[in-house]
């Protein structure tokens, strides 16, 4: 499907599901309208964390991945449930079924949000109109808010549907931008972290205005090629398509490699796991990406392959926690026969900007999940010595032949409408 024309006079949308998680719920069971509600993981452990709140919860001063027991402090009459999986997984598949009966130019980010391209529905009727209709359906068929901004590209469409919510529509021109962005504080702008907004403003920044104002090149001296990207957007400038076939390019990054010699010898495998690992990692940091799903392959001499995975609690992207897992899969599964070649996966990817402000699917409980890694640790520590986790030198094992990347197969959630 060939994609919309990128010169001037684009109409996009950006959807966004308001406290998904939480309205969601509500959906399913009306009496919980109207009153403070928070998903959390574990939310009968007092280091649960808050994954989304409604509106009434909100208003309490309950936050996103705030411990719960901060919140049950700050509402007493919070009412708290553990996420269902599969029940959000059911109500976004059903959003973008709508989403895709108004245009083929859908381009989901994440469970809950995602972009329309409706530059040729526009030149028929009034974007507006297109948008409270597409509002409503969605309202009255799954009971779900959502808050819709238009904009001529992405990055404008997403700044808008940010500012009103719930059931906003917000319409943001880049002519008027003087007034309706660039007072905002810089660390609102979409795509800049706490770190990156703490650098702008030791330089002088505090508004979008200042960003859209500063010299390019002083820009690019601090965050490079990602100045220049900063100040573009600033001025509201983004050339980047709505694609539907985005969510396709890939949901895993993986590299494997086949060993010279079949091998029993703990020494060469680890060496190898430690290089696989650290190229994932340099792959997912390219693409900033982070995915929460580990997968290990194992070749065996007579040919015979294996993989085994594990799905995680919280998202991962650092060398350390990718090298733990596939080093539990391995001590779990290897048959102590010798190896053929050996693969690392991380699976489930979503860009990290997708996942920033409200947790997406599993990220919550960091720290409750990063006990388990510990433990890990621990019992194969116990097992193997207390070197076993030591830093290795980032050099190619002597005995390998050049690495070549796997991806498995699959189809997501929303390929399956298609």
């Amino acid at each position: 499907m060939p994609l919309p024309s990128q010169k001037k006079g684009r109409v996009i949308f950006h959807i966004d599901m308001n406290c998904f998680y939480a309205s969601v719920e509500m959906a399913h069971n009306p009496s919980l309208k109207g009153k403070p509600l928070a998903i959390a993981g574990n939310p009968n452990e007092r280091r649960g964390i808050i994954v989304t709140s409604s509106y009434e919860a909100r208003a309490k001063g309950v936050k996103t991945t705030m411990p719960l027991w901060q919140a049950k402090r700050l509402c007493p009459e919070l009412i708290v449930m553990a996420p269902a999986f599969e029940r959000y997984r059911a109500a976004s598949t059903e959003i973008f079924r709508l989403l895709a009966e108004v245009t083929p130019y859908v381009q989901p980010v994440s469970i809950d949000e995602g972009y329309m391209d409706v530059t040729e529905i526009s030149k028929k009727e009034n974007p507006i109109d297109v948008a409270r209709r597409l509002q409503q359906k969605i309202l009255h068929q799954l009971d779900i808010p959502c808050s819709i901004g238009i904009a001529p590209n992405k990055f404008l469409a997403k700044m808008a549907s940010d500012m009103k919510k719930p059931l906003g529509i917000t319409v943001l021109r880049k002519r008027e931008l003087h007034r309706t962005l660039w007072p905002l504080p810089v660390g609102e702008m979409y795509g800049i972290g706490k770190k990156s907004a703490e650098k702008l403003q030791e330089i002088g920044i505090e508004t979008i205005g200042d960003l859209a104002k500063k010299d390019v090149y002083q820009l690019k001296a601090i965050f490079g090629i990602n100045g220049e990207r900063f100040k573009n957007r600033a001025n509201g400038i983004d050339l980047s398509p709505v694609d539907p076939e985005a969510v396709f390019d890939f949901k895993s990054i993986g590299n494997s490699q086949t060993l010279i010699e079949d091998t029993t010898d703990k020494v060469v495998i680890r060496k190898l796991m430690n290089s696989l690992a650290e190229q994932v990692e340099k792959r997912m940091k390219r693409k900033t990406v982070v995915g929460k799903s580990v997968q290990l392959m194992i070749r065996y001499h007579d040919r015979k392959t294996i993989t085994r995975s594990k799905k995680l609690q919280m998202y991962i992207d650092n060398k350390s926690d990718i090298l733990l897992i596939a080093q539990e899969l391995f001590e779990n599964h290897w048959n102590k026969e010798p190896v053929r070649l050996l693969g690392i996966t991380v699976q489930d990817i979503e860009d990290k900007h997708s996942i920033g402000q409200q947790l997406d699917l599993f990220t919550y409980e960091e720290e409750a999940s990063k006990e388990k890694l510990y433990n890990t640790v621990n019992q194969l520590r116990e097992k193997y010595g207390k070197h076993t986790f030591k830093q290795l030198k980032a050099t190619e094992p002597s005995n390998t032949q050049p690495r070549t990347s796997f991806q498995k197969d699959f189809l997501d959630d929303y390929r399956k409408l298609k």
